[in-house]
């Protein structure tokens, strides 16, 4: 877990994803049309992938682990936490806080 943490804390945004999952993707295509460039890891394509994705499960409780959002280094949820962060209008001040958009 220690490297999920780590790897979290690299930018001010960060998704753990898998190339294949729609989820995934339009979690990645949200915070891109919000401005935020966020810094994944497609865990399917990484040679240590297995290994994060089993950590991750320990980390955010659930199988499959993936989305998995960090902003600011704090774990913020999978796609259904982020949507209605959206919903309710704070996701923005939220990636703004944590330097994830410039405005």
């Amino acid at each position: 877990m220690e490297r999920v943490t780590s790897l979290a804390t690299q930018k001010a945004l960060v998704i753990f994803s898998n190339s294949s999952c729609c989820m995934c993707h339009s979690i990645k295509q949200l915070f891109i049309g919000l401005g935020a460039y966020p810094m994944v890891y497609e865990l399917d394509e990484l040679p240590s992938g297995k290994e994060l994705e089993k950590a991750l499960v320990k980390f955010v409780g659930r199988k499959p682990p993936v989305p998995a959002v960090f902003i600011g280094g704090n774990f913020i949820g999978s796609n259904e936490r982020v949507m209605a962060l959206h919903l309710q209008g704070r996701l923005f001040q939220i990636l703004r806080d944590a330097g994830a958009i410039f405005v």
